[in-house]
């Protein structure tokens, strides 16, 4: 049977043009109505380029009327009158001001409602793990005020500055890497106000030069402030993570950052629960921060479930050593808990 559901779900195979996100996961189209066999559908768009209205258009019409039982199609596009083709409207929303970063085929955030869940641990081994499944993997710490990846990841080098004065990324463990600790000395605190850390997470994104990448993670500070915001009006994001642990004062937490990439048009790509059990030395499982919060707050917010990190004293190591443990320890269990992950990310993305 004809549903809004369904030409809504179609929707979501037609792309902004220019960008890897559909016009669904952007928040553009605005109404659909299924009547008898006709199909009606609004969609507002924030860039007055008439160009790209008639490719959206066109390709809305194409998916709609390869729907079973569509007899009639009505695609309706609205835009603001003003600017010239290519300009920032007035009042736009989260991403009219993004910028497609060439070369850059995927990027993804990786957050958390809280700090002490592990997240930047999860970044360094997700990296680190596409980088084992085949993947050319960039990873940008934006936590300004205190940045952990260059310690994580084994390397303390200052970026050189190319003939057009990008910063080049320092790489390790197959990954390339761009961090605030990279320029700044281990005891020198960063004191900066909000407009700083937004113009650094934009030249963190735009004046590094990246290269081809498949996959460009981000790891983001905990909680909701300038650093998120700024990076998900700087680019389009082709999706977020959230990392919790097991306990309630976590995910009380989590919702916020669901609720935040939600109110950007970032999509949810899902829910990693981290520190879910350890096994002690005599082989029996220990919930120590209880277990199965991630997976319950997954099935409640109706977003995937990851799947879960159990504590291993290796996982820690590693990070201290600057050695993650997909790196030291890929066949083990581990190692194999991140990579799991990474293969569903890797489905995900495409």
């Amino acid at each position: 049977m004809l549903t809004q559901e369904a030409i809504l779900d179609s929707l979501k195979a037609v792309k902004y043009p220019g960008y890897s996100r559909d016009i669904v996961s952007f928040g553009l189209v605005k109404h659909v109505a299924v009547n008898s066999g006709a199909v009606n559908v609004r969609l507002e768009l924030t860039s007055p380029n008439p160009d790209a209205a008639k490719i959206i258009k066109a390709e809305c019409e194409n998916v709609i009327r390869g729907q079973p039982g569509v007899t009639h199609v009505f695609v309706e596009v609205k835009q603001p009158a003003g600017p010239a083709p290519g300009a920032t409207p007035a009042g736009g929303n989260a991403f009219a001001n993004q910028n497609k970063i060439p070369g850059l085929k995927r990027i993804v955030a990786i957050a958390s409602g809280k700090g002490g869940v592990g997240k930047s641990t999860c970044s360094v081994n997700l990296a680190c793990a596409l980088n084992h499944l085949g993947a050319r993997v960039g990873l940008l710490d934006c936590d300004i005020y205190g940045p952990s990846i260059p310690l994580m990841m084994g390397i303390q080098q200052r970026p050189v500055v190319s003939e057009d004065e990008k910063l080049i990324p320092p790489s390790n463990h197959g990954v390339k890497l761009m961090s605030m600790g990279f320029l700044v000395t281990d005891d020198q605190p960063v004191i900066w106000r909000g407009p700083m850390i937004q113009k650094t997470v934009q030249q963190f994104v735009s004046q590094v030069e990246w290269g081809q990448l498949d996959y460009l993670l981000v790891d983001l500070p905990p909680g909701t402030g300038d650093a998120q915001l700024s990076l998900c009006q700087t680019v389009p994001l082709d999706g977020g993570v959230i990392v919790t642990t097991p306990q309630e004062a976590s995910l009380g937490v989590v919702r916020k950052g669901i609720a935040m990439f939600e109110k950007v048009n970032v999509p949810l790509l899902g829910i990693v629960e981290n520190m879910s059990y350890f096994i002690a030395p005599g082989g029996q499982r220990v919930e120590i921060f209880g277990h199965g919060g991630g997976r319950a707050e997954a099935e409640r917010q109706e977003i995937p479930f990851l799947g879960e990190i159990p504590l291993y004293v290796e996982i820690r190591e590693g990070g201290d050593k600057g050695i993650p443990v997909v790196v030291s320890h890929p066949a083990d269990p581990q190692g194999k808990a991140f990579l799991q992950i990474a293969e569903v990310l890797r489905r995900k993305l495409g």
